[in-house]
């Protein structure tokens, strides 16, 4: 041991009293450190006593004299029964002498059998190769197996619903790509129509100043129309207006068929059936609104829409012919 190890360990020096030092202690870790490596076949290195390190080696060597007895009574334990073993073997070995079994006079097949059953109980972990302890391994490797199966079949089952779910998510990710690229495409046309409504909103923008600004010029030159003029601008105005609206009546009744011979009654008759025709029709264009909330396949929904087209096309056609058939009855 260095100077420092031996002088730090005296008991009666105050300075090893006031940091804590046990001078049993110190003993004590020496004495096991000599023992271990004593048994190594190594000297014990030199190194500096502190509180710490006394510490820390007591409980070392306290917990590995504790793990060293208990190993020598599990050992002594298991010297003891391997005595009684080899005993029992050489009595059971004797007997069998004795009465004309011993293994050297026992044929090869016999003694492969023996061999083969000790085997089978030792890999069964029983004590004994009595029947019944192979029937109660035999059972307990059963139950084993049994409940091997349930958990595998449970994980069967579990791994299918996966695969279901993985099978579902992967055509759902397909759809969602393919209507990712369907907007895609659409993108390209929407921004040339955005740009198109920009310019015109930006000329329609240009027209507006402009206006306000001639609008401006006029109410600062104080130049008004009198009040003839502006009477006459508004009658023809109004006329212009009611021409328009008679000509477009005067074409909707001539797109009806309309003429001076129908009367009240031919028009209620006329309504009646409009209304038969609307609740006929009425559940196609809820159809059609309907496909307003479906995803956005462009061809399933045109195939649709041009059905319904068809549908409503037929409605109109049977409603001229029932309008026309109720004109030949007036006439």
């Amino acid at each position: 041991m260095s100077d420092l190890a031996s002088g730090s360990d005296r008991p009666g020096s105050s300075e090893a009293k006031g940091s804590g030092f046990d001078a049993a202690r110190i003993q004590e870790v020496k004495a096991w450190l000599a023992s271990q490596f004593d048994a190594a076949g190594k000297d014990v290195p030199e190194f500096e006593y502190t509180p710490t390190s006394i510490a820390h080696l007591h409980n070392l060597a306290t917990l590995s004299q504790s793990k060293t007895q208990a190993a020598s009574i599990v050992a002594n334990d298991f010297r003891q029964k391997a005595a009684e073993y080899r005993s029992q073997a050489a009595r059971i070995r004797e007997i069998l002498e004795h009465v004309g079994l011993a293994q050297e006079s026992l044929p090869s097949n016999v003694v492969g059998s023996a061999q083969v059953l000790a085997r089978v109980a030792n890999l069964l972990n029983i004590r004994d190769t009595e029947l019944s302890s192979f029937l109660v391994a035999m059972g307990d490797i059963s139950l084993r197996k049994s409940g091997v199966e349930e958990k595998r079949a449970k994980v069967q089952k579990e791994s299918k619903v996966l695969l279901d779910y993985t099978r579902k998510a992967i055509a759902r990710l397909t759809y969602l790509k393919r209507i990712l690229a369907q907007l895609e495409e659409e993108l390209a046309h929407c921004d040339g129509q955005t740009e198109n409504w920009k310019t015109n909103l930006a000329v329609m923008v240009s027209k507006e100043r402009e206006y306000n600004q001639r609008y401006s010029n006029y109410r600062g030159k104080k130049i008004m129309p009198s009040n003839n003029l502006i009477h006459d601008r508004v009658q023809a105005a109004k006329n212009r207006q009611s021409k328009q609206l008679l000509d477009a009546i005067q074409a909707l009744l001539n797109r009806v068929g309309y003429t001076p011979e129908i009367s009240h009654g031919v028009l209620v008759e006329m309504a009646e059936q409009r209304k038969d025709l609307e609740k006929i029709t009425k559940p196609i264009l809820d159809t059609l609104r309907s496909y307003q909330d479906l995803p956005p396949d462009k061809a399933l929904a045109s195939l649709a829409i041009e059905d319904k087209k068809r549908q409503y096309a037929a409605a109109e056609k049977y409603l001229e012919e029932v309008l026309q058939s109720a004109l030949a009855a007036a006439d």
